[in-house]
């Protein structure tokens, strides 16, 4: 039910406001009740009436009538009518953006220009990533263990069988988490098409069978993720290269890939095809996450060549070509020969067919819209949020702006707020981080001191001999409170949210090295590392308070 005001002209006594109110009474779904006082009709409805059938239900009586102008902040729009909301999309952010609005009482058209719906996380990319590299790493496990009287063997892979069960829990989450939710939400539409904007209420939407469909909405939300970026590299498209959609999803482990790339998607497949038994040969055009702190790039890449990925730094693709079904890559560093090319150098915002500079939207770098931290854009009552837009390309960050953004576009006020965001690489040793390097602070005029804590001296990682890695704490010099940690180590994912915590919460160094943390877990090195801010850690007994 939803509430609205009708004011009523021309009522001349109580019996003018009685047979106004039969004649809306008598509508469909409608509660009313009309005052001659007033000169007014206060009603509530379900839905099922429009507004302009209650208007017209009043002036049938002889009567005028108009809607009480009032901003509405619960779903409904100045005419009373349900919120109109159009999401360009249909993805993580895409569905916590519909599923927020419909429970604020929004109606919504979603638009997915693909023929299957869920966007890139569940069907090209968190989800099947993580499970190839979960086989990855248990076969590693087998191959190579580091207890002595625990025999290693050389694991047999059955890489069709393995695709088989990935693909089929992929179909899982997508039926789960997207398909039936909207089936059971009445409240959610589908469009498939690609959509572009004729101005900024309304969308064109270019089916498949060649038609077009017009859609006009109350707000709009560009949800519409992003795609691999493909450098111009002479020759490169006219070869059969992979982006990591192919990677995940090929049938075969072939015997040597080159991955030119050096972030997030290039060290997760490529570490996971070495394990795979695939030769793997990494060609970087600065060196591994050159955007983090150096010396989390450094020690990943000595844990690399360990396993026998060879790192090639300021390696630069001039050319390449495919003969005999070989890739041939020409690069500053020389030639490289592989079966298989990976081109794993980021991701470009999906908004070149939006038409979004016809209607005045800002964007920046690689076609990214820009948001404020309400997921606004330049234009009234558009919103952006996702990989498609300037913040952060996680999936989680998408949700959450998602969320933030359905309330905002129904009338709320929620910010998103990213200064304690974590992010993790899923290698081995995996990569975590939360806040602010030593550099970036620096840039923006903090002094910082920080301290590395080797894991050889973490009690856990002792008992796994397994102590590749480091916890890295940054704090504010000033007051010593905490503003960035940097992880290297196997449970690297798993500790970062302790740390998210302790500085969202501003917590010091000191706070943190007086908490309790169980004793023989990989966390308490967060305690350890802080505890070296004002102890030599190897004079302290194991759990140390």
């Amino acid at each position: 039910m939803y509430e609205l005001a009708l004011k009523i002209s021309g009522m001349t006594c109580n019996h003018c406001a009685v047979s106004a109110e039969q004649a809306l009474n008598q509508l469909a779904g409608i509660q009313a009740s009309v005052s001659f006082e007033n000169q007014q009709a206060d009603i509530r409805s379900d839905g099922q009436t429009s507004t302009d059938a209650m208007l017209k239900a009043i002036e049938d009586k002889g009567y005028g009538a108009s809607v009480v102008d009032s901003d509405r902040s619960d779903g409904f729009n100045k005419s009373g009518a349900k919120l109109h909301l159009a999401i360009i999309g249909s993805g993580s952010g895409a569905f916590a953006a519909a599923i927020k609005a419909a429970d604020k009482g929004a109606r919504v058209t979603l638009i997915e220009r693909q023929d299957i719906i869920g966007g890139s996380c569940v069907n090209i990319g968190c989800v099947p990533s993580k499970i190839m590299i979960r086989v990855a790493e248990l076969a590693q496990q087998q191959r190579s263990n580091p207890f002595q009287g625990l025999a290693d063997h050389e694991p047999g892979i059955d890489r069709a069988a393995l695709l088989k069960q990935q693909i089929s829990r992929v179909e899982e989450l997508r039926s789960a988490k997207y398909e039936s939710i909207l089936e059971s939400n009445p409240s959610i539409n589908l469009i498939k098409g690609q959509a572009r904007f004729s101005s900024s209420d309304t969308l064109i939407i270019s089916k498949a069978d060649g038609s077009e469909q017009t859609l006009q909405a109350d707000r709009i939300l560009v949800a519409s993720g992003a795609s691999p970026a493909i450098p111009p590299v002479p020759g490169l498209n006219e070869t059969p290269y992979w982006t990591s959609t192919e990677a995940l999803f090929a049938e075969d482990i072939p015997a040597h890939l080159i991955v030119i790339g050096s972030s997030v998607i290039a060290v997760e497949i490529a570490q996971a095809y070495r394990r795979l038994g695939a030769e793997v040969t990494m060609l970087a055009r600065n060196k591994l996450l050159f955007s983090e702190d150096a010396i989390l790039g450094d020690r990943l890449a000595e844990s690399f060549k360990q396993e026998g990925i060879e790192v090639y730094n300021q390696t630069q693709a001039s050319r390449v070509d495919f003969n005999d079904d070989k890739f041939i890559v020409e690069t500053n560093y020389g030639t490289f020969k592989g079966d298989k090319l990976l081109i794993a150098t980021g991701r470009t915002p999906n908004t070149a067919e939006l038409g979004l500079q016809a209607i005045g939207i800002e964007t920046g770098d690689k076609g990214a819209i820009v948001v404020d931290d309400h997921m606004r854009t330049s234009v009234e009552h558009i919103y952006a949020a996702g990989d498609c837009s300037n913040q952060p390309q996680f999936v989680y960050v998408a949700a959450a702006a998602g969320t933030r953004a359905a309330i905002n576009m129904t009338g709320g006020e929620a910010a998103l707020d990213l200064s304690s965001m974590p992010a993790v690489i899923f290698t081995d040793p995996q990569v975590a981080t939360v806040g602010l390097t030593e550099q970036a602070a620096r840039a923006i005029n903090i002094e910082t001191d920080s301290r590395t804590l080797e894991l050889e001296h973490v009690p856990r990682a002792l008992a796994n001999f397994d102590t590749d890695g480091f916890i890295k704490l940054v704090i504010e010099a000033s007051s010593g409170r905490l503003i960035g940690v940097q992880i290297l180590a196997s449970n690297a994912g798993e500790m970062i949210q302790t740390a998210v915590l302790a500085i969202h919460n501003r917590m010091t160094i000191d706070q943190l090295a007086n908490q309790l943390f169980p004793y023989l877990t990989m966390v308490e090195g967060l305690k350890l590392c802080a505890q070296t801010f004002s102890k030599d850690v190897k004079q302290l007994s194991c759990c140390a308070g």
